[in-house]
């Protein structure tokens, strides 16, 4: 088996390398070819990635490369995790809408959209690479904004894929663990950084009601620093909010956390990630060093790992993934990308319909979400200004038109060289 996976400088890497090695009896990696456009960091990351690999006697080739042909041609797997720009266009995207009094945050409100905006053409750009090198290789994505990434690739490609994230797997077992039940089945739902526990069955009794009285709120990950719901808040949702959805939510509240921070969140990753390419060049480390886990990303690659096992053993497993709807909830088209369990298996995900969904709140809000996600995609696509401001008015992070429309334009001209879909090369007569 061919495992490539691009972005492979990630500091996030050596989390893949660990769950791949874990995972060595029934995922027989014979090839492993790490691809990422930063020499110094593949160079760096990929060194630590071999030492993995040799340390635990893995038989497998690791090749280091930044040719997108060479890594792709063969491929049975092809894990994505890139970011346009690295963390200096995350800065500008948690920066620039400060100043005008919006949320900068990496996959919400103007932030995310133009995350979007740089990442979904640099994605069909791979797709297209992958159709001519390896046609029958499944995509998993977990480059952020995934859901967004997923609703353009699985509308405007042929290519197999999910979208991953882990926060549904934290979020899942965090209230299993506080309810004390964990074999319980739950109900998730929803879009990527925009998802609801509507249900919580065990012992054949929905124990959801009582959560929402006791105020259950999600668990909190380590890049959301997270303030909480109240029980009566959470009763009139009328379900579990992932800890995302405080942006939404308790707008003010974070927007003022946002700007009085000495630090944004990109700003301090710049400094992990620092801190872990200088740990990772020590030529006596060959394990997962503990302060990856500051990054943010708990149990991602778990999460990763599990899938590509799920699919090349045709295990018929639940997970969450990011895939089209086709009827999974009722109340969203069947080509909308949503974030919900699937059973997994060697022809991928099949969409398990929900339930319990009651909360007519959940289902509008979502629906909102979903259309900002739908002109959002056109834009990156085309470069449809309109679109844009289409996409805006339908987000409630950035719906004043004035105020957004001139981050907007700021933002556009600071994320230029990422963006040509929206400069136009005029003919020359």
């Amino acid at each position: 088996m061919k495992i490539c996976i691009i972005g492979a400088g990630s500091t996030y890497t050596p989390e893949l390398i660990e769950g791949l090695i874990n995972k060595r009896a029934t995922l027989p990696v014979s090839e492993l070819y790490l691809m990422d456009i930063d020499e110094r960091k593949l160079t760096i990351v990929g060194g630590l990635a071999k030492r993995m690999v040799e340390h635990a006697g893995l038989p497998c080739k690791v090749v280091l490369t930044m040719d997108y042909e060479e890594a792709l041609t063969g491929a049975d797997f092809v894990l994505a995790q890139i970011r346009v720009g690295k963390l200096p266009a995350r800065q500008k995207d948690e920066r620039i809408p400060l100043k005008y009094n919006l949320i900068g945050q990496e996959t919400c409100g103007m932030g995310g959209m133009f995350k979007a905006f740089r990442t979904i053409p640099a994605m069909l750009k791979i797709v297209s690479i992958m159709e001519k090198c390896c046609p029958n290789a499944w995509l998993i994505n977990f480059s952020n904004p995934s859901g967004l990434i997923a609703q353009a690739l699985l509308n405007h490609t042929n290519v197999k894929m999910m979208g991953l994230c882990n926060v549904p797997i934290n979020m899942i077992d965090g209230i299993k663990r506080r309810l004390n039940l964990p074999d319980a089945q739950v109900e998730y739902i929803g879009l990527n950084h925009f998802t609801y526990v509507t249900s919580i069955m065990a012992n054949g009794k929905d124990y959801l009601g009582e959560a929402l009285e006791a105020g259950v709120n999600s668990e909190a990950m380590k890049n959301i620093p997270a303030s909480g719901f109240s029980a009566e808040q959470i009763k009139a949702i009328g379900g579990i909010p992932s800890s995302y959805l405080e942006y939404y939510y308790l707008h003010d509240s974070k927007l003022e956390k946002v700007k009085h921070a000495e630090k944004c969140r990109a700003e301090v990753c710049m400094e992990l990630e620092e801190q872990l390419l200088e740990l990772y060049q020590q030529p006596t480390l060959y394990t997962k060093p503990e302060q990856l886990s500051k990054r943010g990303g708990a149990r991602y690659s778990e999460v990763a790992v599990n899938l590509v096992n799920a699919i090349y053993n045709d295990l018929q497993e639940v997970h969450v993934v990011n895939v089209l709807n086709h009827g999974a909830l009722d109340f969203l088209r069947d080509d909308d990308a949503v974030e919900i369990q699937a059973v997994i298996g060697k022809d991928g995900a099949k969409p398990i319909k929900a339930t319990h969904v009651t909360s007519e709140h959940i289902k509008e809000y979502i629906q909102m979400i979903k259309a900002y996600e739908r002109h959002a995609v056109q834009a990156a696509i085309t470069g449809d200004r309109e679109e844009a401001i289409r996409a805006m008015v339908m987000n409630p992070l950035m719906s004043d038109l004035n105020t957004s429309m001139a981050c907007f334009e700021e933002m556009l001209e600071a994320h230029k060289e990422y963006l040509p879909q929206f400069f136009p090369v005029k003919n020359e007569k």
